[in-house]
């Protein structure tokens, strides 16, 4: 567990120091009971303090776009970050997933009793579940939206964004789906940063090979059909057969992990039917039940995928590697305009799909988009190294820290003045 940062061991002119005569006041108060569901981690008369807040409301199950950005929140030592989730099974998960300091607090009225009682000066969120609005509440932080990756999803945009002081996305693509989808909504809060997990150094579950390596990474089906971006249940199998077809190359699937445990049949059985004909090929052909996506992209030479975050972080990560993109309602014109990246790609489609062999040995011998991808790129995530958004990332928290500091504290000061 990290060493978090005492209230005594911060500048008096921080929010520990404005608050602490209320802070104080609030120790005689008690949580009440809840059974199984009590808070966990803390106690009132021992509030951990920290500087961030990363907020996490759900269940195991989306726990995936938490954990991509642990990592970035670890290795910050002189920002102390603590985690508050509101699922007891994902708190329970946590404890080994995580050195920072992990607080359970499943109940709205003891949300409000911690914040009252600690010193964030952020809270940080990875999503937009619905009881991000609870967290909301608190008046003395500065909330900031960061999201769980760089997609041309539909979910990626929502006008529940309008409630952040500060939202953190990639790049110009990402300022521009926002305010293609969205009225009423002041883009001067979104900050391009670009994608701060994509510096970091992800170990890959593959093998050396002089073999050609295609690489199969659908997303699942999301949660209604708007959602919808799977290629698994159209096209999987056929896009299966031929690359596993192609001499001299190593297929890899590596699906998203609620692939495995679909809730469409057809989803299931498809991807039941991909894993029977790698095992039935053999020899380096893989399917990649777990492992780090992040691993497996930069020695991939061709990528099939869908419109979803690994798409682009291909694109960041390989840019020299071609990609071919799947579109699902076979729209062109509609994948153009909600994916940009599609015009950098070739595009497996219901008319396409019964030559989906030409297109990969298009991709693999000719490359026409190579150009083209090296424009996206910048589209999508600026004019940034390896490296770089790690900073420009932090720069913007401390950024919008600092100046919603300033700001509370003058209202502090108004409030005190006019009695």
């Amino acid at each position: 567990m990290q060493h978090v940062v005492t209230g005594s061991q911060k500048s008096s002119n921080g929010p520990a120091g404005l608050f602490a005569k209320r802070i104080a006041r609030g120790l005689s108060r008690r949580l009440r009971h809840f059974g199984t569901m009590e808070p966990e981690g803390f106690d009132l008369e021992n509030i951990p303090d920290a500087d961030i807040a990363l907020y996490f409301a759900d269940q195991p199950a989306k726990l995936y776009q938490l954990t991509q950005w642990l990592p970035i929140f670890e290795q910050r030592t002189d920002l102390t970050t603590i985690l508050v989730v509101r699922n007891i099974e994902s708190y329970l998960e946590l404890q080994n997933l995580t050195k920072l300091h992990v607080l359970l607090v499943p109940v709205y009225e003891d949300l409000m009793e911690l914040y009252d009682r600690a010193s964030f000066h952020a809270v940080v969120y990875v999503n937009n579940g619905w009881t991000n609005f609870q967290s909301l509440s608190f008046q003395q932080a500065v909330h900031i939206h960061v999201n769980h990756g760089e997609s041309d999803k539909i979910c990626m945009v929502s006008n529940q964004v309008k409630a952040y002081d500060k939202v953190l996305v990639a790049g110009q693509a990402a300022i521009n789906r926002h305010n293609a989808a969205i009225v009423w909504f002041d883009d001067s809060r979104l900050v391009p940063v670009g994608r701060p997990q994509l510096d970091l150094t992800a170990l890959s579950p593959l093998a050396a090979t002089d073999l050609t390596t295609i690489t199969y990474a659908p997303t699942w089906e999301g949660e209604d059909e708007a959602n919808n971006y799977t290629s698994v249940d159209l096209y999987g199998v056929a896009i299966a057969r031929a690359a596993l077809d192609v001499p001299s190359a190593r297929f890899v699937y590596k699906p998203h992990p609620r692939v495995v445990d679909s809730d469409d049949p057809l989803v299931r059985a498809a991807h039941k039917e991909i894993v029977a004909l790698i095992k039935s090929a053999g020899g380096e052909h893989r399917y990649l039940s777990s492992g780090d996506i992040l691993g497996v992209l930069p020695v991939t030479d061709l990528l099939i995928a869908d419109v979803s975050s690994v798409t682009l972080d291909h694109l960041y990560l390989a840019p020299s590697a071609p990609i071919i993109l799947t579109d699902r309602r076979s729209d062109r014109g509609l994948l153009l305009a909600d994916s940009p990246v599609a015009s950098a790609c070739q595009v497996v489609d219901s008319k396409s799909v019964t030559a989906v062999s030409e297109l990969i040995a298009a991709a693999l011998q000719q490359d026409s988009f190579r150009e083209a991808r090296a424009g996206m790129r910048t589209h999508y995530f600026g004019h940034l190294s390896r490296g770089e958004s790690t900073k420009k990332f932090w720069s913007a928290i401390t950024t919008a820290i600092h100046e919603h500091d300033i700001a509370l504290q003058s209202l502090q000061r108004t409030r005190t003045i006019g009695g």
